[in-house]
């Protein structure tokens, strides 16, 4: 393995990322940026109007994140010829992502995000909703504005269109469970919304990298599904840290204030069935509007899960499906200097 850092050696993909990223939704917005966006003249409203409505996606976007999703993308398409072919494409991950952040956190409520303000109280609840939708559209505009074949930009919509659609039916299930403290899924149904709404994305990245760089249909859906299981991966570890150590910019244990049946409690209670109502007890506080009862039910909920070694068991699942999904990965990809340093990507986001 390379002695300089990953993400040294993949600054300047990173720098033409955060490129695209300014090219769609830039932190000064032109009089033309609305023409270009929606393909029609809208010269009677002032620039100024317009920056107003971007300010809350331009905002989440300058907070960093990881944006391994677009660097996942561009590994996926050197593999298959040029990254540079990809490029374009990256918004569609990104943006993307961060737009199903501004509405995942008014939807559970969440007050923080990447160590600030969640966009709906920093912004308003209307303005950040607004923004959150218009990032799923904006970036799909690139698919058409890159120098793609009709044949490409056809199933390259489709693959958007599919893979946002999944995001949302995870999304979706997450929201049914976190909302009734009674139904807890079986740890197959947490795998598959995990797939859905984590894997959505990276599916995406992957598929669309592939038709990019010149690849094949067939090849594209082969490693979407690789893909799809490195996302879950992702999503399962994350949740684990979340009980654990942390999130970094995340409040620790927000996922129980969110009511969130993440892996270590469903094998908690898979393995303790009696604490049930207790476990209902805890989340029915987290979630109530006395913060410091919420937290110290937090933290009573963490300590009783702790030692019963179920936050090990959940992670010791996601580094086995990971094993799996990197020999998987590792036979479909052809050897290369993008293979290894995917592969060193994957490592560095799931396993630190």
């Amino acid at each position: 393995m390379d002695s300089i850092p990953l993400l040294e050696r993949l600054k300047d993909k990173i720098e033409a990322i955060e490129g695209e990223l300014q090219r769609v939704i830039p932190a000064r917005i032109a009089n033309g940026w609305a023409r270009r966006q929606s393909g029609r003249e809208l010269n009677s409203i002032p620039a100024g109007l317009w920056q107003q409505i971007s300010n809350p996606a331009r905002d989440l976007l300058s907070r960093g994140g990881k944006r391994w999703r677009p660097l996942f993308m561009l590994l996926c398409a050197e593999m298959y010829g040029d990254w540079h072919l990809a490029l374009p494409l990256t918004p569609l991950v990104e943006i993307a992502h961060n737009g199903s952040l501004i509405v995942d956190d008014i939807e559970d409520g969440a007050v923080q995000r990447r160590g600030e303000e969640a966009e709906h109280i920093k912004f308003g609840m209307d303005l950040a909703l607004n923004a959150g939708n218009l990032m799923y559209f904006l970036p799909a505009r690139v698919i058409d504005n890159a120098s793609f074949t009709d044949a490409q930009r056809l199933l390259l919509h489709r693959f958007y269109v599919e893979d946002m659609v999944r995001l949302h039916f995870g999304q979706g299930l997450d929201i049914l469970w976190h909302r009734d403290h009674e139904n807890i899924p079986r740890e197959e149904q947490y795998r598959e919304m995990c797939r859905l709404k984590t894997g959505g994305l990276s599916r995406l990245a992957a598929r669309a990298a592939v038709i990019a760089a010149g690849g094949t249909e067939q090849t594209a859906e082969k490693l979407g599904r690789i893909a799809e299981e490195f996302g879950a991966c992702f999503q399962i570890i994350d949740d684990v840290k979340n009980l654990g150590p942390g999130v970094p910019g995340k409040q620790r244990g927000d996922d129980i204030i969110e009511g969130k049946k993440s892996l270590p409690i469903i094998l908690f209670l898979n393995r303790y069935p009696e604490h049930k109502p207790i476990i209902r007890g805890f989340f029915e506080v987290a979630g109530g509007p006395d913060e410091k009862a919420a937290r110290d039910a937090v933290e009573e909920l963490i300590g009783l899960i702790a030692p019963s070694g179920c936050l090990e068991e959940a992670e010791q699942q996601a580094r086995g499906l990971l094993a799996e999904t990197k020999g998987n990965f590792e036979a479909l990809a052809p050897p290369s200097g993008a293979r290894d340093q995917l592969t060193e990507l994957v490592d560095l986001l799931i396993t630190g």
